[in-house]
């Protein structure tokens, strides 16, 4: 017992235990810090956003302090610690060359954390792919999508972002009718859907009707939108089609849709 005693109370052996102990205290109280002072978002983008920022953050801090620790450590066991910094700056040269990618992936992260772009939790299209951004960090992002598909972009690979995770969206309905309904009733047909919609949940007050929107080879395209809560935009649509829909079934309003004609070996004159 006595030896083991012994043992553990060498320089070489109780030092990096401190120093890993320290460490991991320091490590803990910057994370605390940084919590209390960051998360204090008042609405959900804002609480989003900071929790994004935090785990960066900390992410930074613990490889700081890891960094720190080892080199402490080697010292402890008689490493020329100044020749391996000296080393790693040259070393950093010629990786800096390398990885220009890489460099181009922490830049690019930066600027997406510091203007906004988009957040852990927020709902984005990225380069033509639409998910949930799971994680976030200064090389890569990571969206999941709704088929439970995870896809990973490196961050300068993104260059055509849409955010659908704002607090409102606005969501644009184009109605295709037959050229030969009334104007006028069909338009009253589309406000009193609208005024229904209206008293949808998460649906706000100045959703309207917008009047017509084109004209296409079989049919007049009216529109309307519904400006509601980002997070129910799919679920608004749907339930405003069928609204649409049954209106037109009780009001006899057609809607085109194309039609084939299938011909039995019959000789067509």
């Amino acid at each position: 017992m006595k030896k083991f005693l012994d043992f553990l109370l060498q320089r070489k052996v109780i030092l990096p235990i401190i120093i890993i102990t320290f460490g991991y205290i320091i490590f803990k109280i910057i994370k605390s810090v940084v919590k209390k002072i960051l998360n204090r978002g008042r609405t959900t983008f804002e609480q989003k956003r900071r929790a994004t920022i935090i785990e960066l953050t900390t992410n930074i801090f613990k490889t700081l302090i890891a960094i720190i620790v080892i080199v402490m450590i080697l010292e402890i066991y008689g490493v020329d610690t100044a020749s391996i910094v000296a080393s790693l700056g040259v070393a950093g040269v010629v990786l800096g060359f390398a990885l220009q990618e890489t460099a181009q992936d922490f830049m690019r992260g930066i600027s997406i954390i510091t203007d906004n772009y988009y957040v852990i939790g927020d709902t984005v299209t990225i380069n033509g792919f639409t998910g949930e951004v799971i994680d976030l960090s200064l090389k890569s992002t990571k969206i999941k999508n709704l088929a439970g598909e995870v896809l990973i972009f490196p961050n300068h690979t993104v260059s055509s972002i849409t955010n659908l995770s704002q607090e409102r969206a606005g969501v644009k309905i184009d109605v295709p009718t037959a050229y030969e309904e009334d104007c006028q009733k069909v338009e009253k047909i589309l406000k009193s859907v609208v005024d229904e919609a209206k008293k949808l949940p998460h649906v706000y007050g100045d959703s309207k009707y917008m009047g017509i929107e084109s004209f296409s080879d079989s049919s007049i395209l009216y529109s309307i939108v519904i400006f509601c809560k980002q997070s129910d935009r799919w679920d608004i649509k749907r339930t405003v089609n069928k609204m649409i829909k049954e209106a037109y079934e009780k009001e006899n309003i057609k809607i085109p849709y194309t039609q084939v004609e299938v011909h039995h070996g019959k000789e067509i004159v």
